[in-house]
């Protein structure tokens, strides 16, 4: 089934099904980056968890009729996903300040965004992932102006779910990236993954941060946090 070696990123390896050319394999690595990849290290289970969590969420938001690539988890490292041409750009979708947005605009930390605030990002290591604006995104991808629409109010409705969900598990959802693939039929879907590696998570109650920024700002214990959030995230499941 699991064919070869396609492509291997900072979180993932990608490979082909032998049998099936519009599937694939997400094989989640315990690699940990930050600052576009300028720091970095190893955590044994991390893999398994960004991949357990991710597997959730996408289940959760197919529940709620928000379509993306994922199939299903094929083991605790592992995932099935339809085939897709991913577009370079990430999409952030800011409830709460933090992070780079605090730097860049002098907006003070846990500053809230009403409406919430999405911003472009040019996928390209090279040029650290550029902040873009929606014309720059015509340009350099083969995005239209319809489609990117869409993939932000796609967005939008995630975010409103995701609020919701982490809620119920006593987490606040201050931002996230989302990216986005198309499959073979040219249609556009969520793709990539959800996880605390590409949010940012605090504890409702503590203020605790309970994702990456453990790791970028040497906080905490990162499998630890990961395997809270898994941990509230199957207790949720159950009790539903």
């Amino acid at each position: 089934m699991k064919g070869s070696l396609l492509y291997e990123g900072k979180a993932k390896k990608v490979y082909a099904i032998t049998d099936q050319p519009e599937r694939l394999i997400l094989s989640y690595k315990n690699d940990a980056t930050a600052f576009n990849g300028k720091k970095k290290d190893q955590f044994e289970g991390k893999g398994r968890l960004n991949n357990l969590i991710t597997s959730k969420l996408f289940d959760y938001l197919h529940q709620q009729q928000l379509p993306s690539h994922f199939i299903e988890a094929l083991n605790d490292t592992e995932q099935v996903v339809q085939k897709t041409t991913i577009i370079p750009l990430e999409v952030v979708v800011r409830n709460v300040a933090a992070g780079s947005i605090t730097r860049r605009l002098g907006i003070e930390e846990k500053t809230r965004f009403t409406p919430p605030i999405i911003e472009l990002f040019y996928k390209e290591d090279e040029l650290d992932d550029p902040l873009i604006n929606d014309v720059h995104a015509y340009h350099l991808t083969d995005i239209s102006e319809k489609e990117l629409s869409f993939i932000k109010e796609q967005a939008l409705l995630v975010n409103e779910h995701l609020i919701q969900l982490f809620k119920d598990v006593g987490l606040e959802l201050v931002d996230f990236k989302l990216e986005f693939g198309r499959l073979k039929d040219g249609s556009i879907v969520l793709a990539d993954e959800i996880s605390p590696d590409t949010c940012r998570l605090w504890d409702l109650e503590t203020g605790k941060k309970m994702d990456k920024d453990v790791f970028r700002e040497n906080i905490g214990d990162l499998v630890e946090t990961y395997e809270a959030i898994l941990q509230r995230l199957e207790e949720y499941t159950c009790a539903k």
